[in-house]
């Protein structure tokens, strides 16, 4: 009796052991569904921010009551625009990196002088070198330049006439706090600042979202104009304080995202614009679910036709559990487990 117990234990042993492992394919209930014509993708919809960030260009240096504001807010200006009025002397823009700090008449000389020239030649009121010496000439510039403001022509131009600012034409922004009619200027306020050329856009993203959005990816951004704007992922960045991530965009090759139309961003506070992020470029073909893509033994990809056969595919893409392909025909129908599968035949 125990001999007999043994030899079944022995052969029992040497079965399991030498029975064939079984194959996974067979191993869960599965289904079959047909390659068929479609589209894989993904993408979010989130706001993209769009705000300007002025930067401080100019100090105001009149002193007296605000009797005009010539500009709004993302004004393109140039040399000798109109900025304001005090006491209803036009104070003018021009360009320059010393600020102004003094009354220039005959005899002073500087470089502030030659900035002056360059204003007033850009307005064709100066015809010589800008040599920082303000002879003759420049004072008959200077008078004709008056009397074009409507000034009595004093020939020299008084501290508080001229906001000089690194560089025109460019898009200005007052500080309205400061500089609105009626207001009061001591001189020596920060009054003018001058805008990008175009405003910034970012898009706040959750962690799990900033992981997707990656460098390169396209943004299509519905403008106010009713238009879409295309951007592109960049960097990201990180609020020290709220830790709130923000992806930041650019236009293609650098170009604003905006082009031409930056305008119709409003200057002030920010813009939230409707934005479809592209994880994944949409690709039209034969698409099937994921779950029916298999690896072979020799590292290849490949599904399981309606015979058992493993047929070598290639994903073109693959986004939200389904795939495209290319290697078999339309209407193949490929195995699925059938837990995973989007329709039983």
């Amino acid at each position: 009796m125990g001999l007999a117990v043994v030899a079944a234990a022995v052969g029992w042993a040497g079965a399991t052991v030498v029975r064939p492992a079984e194959d996974p394919l067979d191993a869960v209930s599965y289904t079959y569904v047909a390659v068929a014509e479609g589209e894989v993708g993904s993408d979010l919809t989130l706001n993209t921010i769009a705000q300007w960030k002025p930067v401080p260009a100019g100090d105001n240096r009149a002193a007296g009551v605000v009797t005009t504001v010539n500009i709004a807010a993302g004004d393109e200006v140039s040399q000798g625009t109109t900025l304001y009025t005090v006491n209803l002397r036009p104070v003018v823009v021009a360009q320059g990196a010393i600020p102004a700090f003094r009354t220039i008449g005959l005899g002073t000389s500087g470089p502030d002088v030659a900035q002056l020239q360059e204003m007033l030649a850009a307005l064709d009121f100066y015809h010589a070198e800008a040599d920082g010496e303000a002879g003759r000439g420049t004072v008959t510039a200077i008078e004709a330049w008056q009397k074009s403001l409507g000034l009595e022509p004093s020939g020299q131009v008084e501290l508080g006439d001229v906001v000089f600012v690194p560089a025109l034409p460019a898009r200005v922004a007052l500080d309205t706090q400061v500089v609105s009619t009626g207001a009061t200027l001591a001189g020596g306020e920060a009054v003018v600042k001058t805008l990008p050329a175009s405003p910034s856009f970012s898009i706040p993203v959750t962690e799990a979202q900033a992981a997707a959005v990656t460098a390169n990816v396209r943004v299509e951004i519905s403008a106010p104009d009713g238009s879409t704007w295309e951007g592109f992922a960049t960097d990201q960045t990180k609020d020290a304080e709220t830790q709130a991530v923000s992806v930041n965009l650019q236009g293609a090759e650098a170009a604003p995202i905006c082009g031409a139309a930056c305008g119709v961003i409003p200057v002030t506070g920010e813009a939230r614009l409707m934005s479809r992020i592209v994880i994944i470029e949409p690709v039209v073909g034969l698409v099937v679910p994921s779950a029916a893509l298999i690896t072979t033994a020799s590292g290849e990809t490949a599904v399981v036709d309606r015979s058992g056969k493993r047929r070598s595919v290639t994903v073109v893409a693959s986004a939200r559990g389904m795939s495209a392909i290319t290697g078999v025909d339309a209407g193949t129908k490929v195995r699925v487990p059938a837990q995973q599968a989007g329709a039983k035949e």
